[in-house]
């Protein structure tokens, strides 16, 4: 069902049918969609969404990152929302670090990670003072200095220990 330009499902909740970039960004009606992650509507269990998750943010592709994450969030039980979302909102803040939006790129870099930070007993294996961490630094690093001397590799975020 579709309502003036936006797409609707039976719900009437905003679907955006329209296929994107790596990015997250709309692309044109038709165009055939080359870099999905994962069909948004299907959750993984918790350690595939964040193995695919990372693999996903290594390949810098963060937008697809924080689908698979959202998708968790929706079905997930209501102690563990808050760290999906705050994983979900750390991958768009590096979406927005990719887009040239620094504004928007702090702000979801450190909303995420405040959630991910009030949800130590739900963190699935990942290094969550790890992740709070980094995801701290580069907003900081952003903030002094805006977003050009940032490199690709400084978009990583591992959500995992490093094991040794």
């Amino acid at each position: 069902m579709t309502t003036g330009d936006r797409d609707r499902d039976a719900q009437g909740r905003a679907r955006n049918a329209r296929p994107r970039d790596a990015t997250g960004r709309p692309l044109p009606r038709g165009a055939r969609e080359q870099l999905r992650a994962a069909d948004e509507e299907v959750a993984l269990p918790p350690a595939e969404a964040i193995e695919l998750g990372q693999q996903l943010i290594n390949d810098g592709r963060p937008f697809s990152a924080h689908e698979v994450f959202e998708a968790v969030w929706h079905v997930a039980p209501e102690d563990e929302r808050g760290f999906w979302q705050g994983l979900a909102q750390v991958a768009v803040g590096l979406t927005h670090v990719q887009r040239g939006n620094p504004v928007g790129a702090v702000s979801l870099l450190r909303s995420g990670s405040d959630k991910i930070a009030r949800h130590l007993g739900a963190d699935h294996g990942v290094d969550i003072n790890g992740v709070v961490a980094v995801a701290g630094q580069l907003a900081d690093r952003i903030d002094a200095a805006g977003l050009e001397p940032l490199r690709p590799d400084d978009l990583v975020v591992l959500l995992r220990r490093i094991p040794g």
